[in-house]
């Protein structure tokens, strides 16, 4: 097995978080690499400010998501994700995740371009790079979807999701009102306004990042070499998966125990349940 193949098959080994970010930062290394040889094939990806350069290479909205304004800058938003991706993969799907985050991509790439457009004084950001849109959109989702559970922070501090969320947003109030990295504060605004409006329509059942996942679906199919269309895929959430019948069990007793277990979570968090509710309640996400 040559190389190539070697990291094709450890790729595919990687669950779906694990893709996004070996995808994320391969693709700023590459075309960090490749702006060292051609300066301006960084701003062909990057997302320029104002508005009609945006629409003169719209491609922009989501590849400036790729890339980051240094070493620190990538890692820390993929150390992020990580954290936030594995709490949102416990309750959704890998689907659920890519259709989130890229969605969190463009809405902070909508924010970027409308407040540059309009308060063409307020913003020193020429051009708009990195993932956090998209990452702020994972958080607040998590933040709003599961407020009360705990998590760890420097191996010391329990801190409520929800107080998280609150620290991340006034960062980026204070950026914006100090001139400090504004360009990008708007545009983690925008991701985090996305995640939170998706998750408060998640806890009523309703998924409203289907589109995204339906217009991922038929971008993928236009790559397709067999030229058969590939099945559709529909996103699910917890609350759907018992309507597929499973080799064991009722499914409305599955049903039954989906929903309670969602309601212990939402009266006391996550961090109740038992060992036994946790496993049942990942797996039912996969279904």
């Amino acid at each position: 097995m040559d190389f190539i193949d070697s990291v094709k098959l450890k790729y595919k080994q990687l669950d779906v978080l694990g893709q996004l970010i070996a995808t994320v930062v391969v693709v700023n290394l590459v075309i960090y690499l490749a702006s060292l040889l051609y300066q301006p094939i960084w701003s062909w990806f990057a997302l320029p400010a104002g508005f009609i350069e945006p629409l003169l290479q719209p491609w922009a909205f989501i590849t400036y998501g790729f890339l980051h304004g240094g070493i620190f800058h990538l890692l820390i938003n993929m150390y992020i994700l990580y954290i936030m991706g594995q709490f949102l993969l416990n309750l959704f799907t890998g689907k659920q995740l890519l259709s989130l985050f890229w969605a969190g991509v463009l809405a902070g790439g909508l924010a970027f371009t409308a407040v540059s457009a309009i308060f063409t004084e307020f913003l020193f950001n020429t051009q708009l790079v990195g993932a956090s849109a998209g990452v702020f959109a994972v958080v607040f989702f998590v933040c709003t979807y599961m407020p009360d559970h705990e998590i760890r922070l420097f191996f010391v501090l329990n801190v409520k999701l929800k107080y998280l969320a609150l620290v991340f947003l006034g960062f980026d109030l204070i950026a914006i009102f100090t001139g400090v990295n504004a360009g990008g504060s708007i545009a983690h605004l925008g991701g985090a306004a996305l995640g939170y409006y998706a998750a408060t329509r998640m806890k009523d059942g309703i998924d409203v990042l289907t589109g995204v996942s339906a217009a991922g679906d038929w971008l993928g199919n236009l790559f397709k070499s067999s030229g058969k269309p590939a099945k559709k895929s529909k996103m699910k959430t917890v609350y759907k998966s018992a309507n597929k019948k499973k080799a064991a069990g009722n499914p409305k007793d599955q049903q039954a125990r989906i929903d309670a277990i969602l309601d212990k979570i939402s009266a006391s968090g996550y961090d109740s349940l038992s060992r036994a509710e946790k496993d049942f309640l990942f797996k039912a996400g996969k279904e």
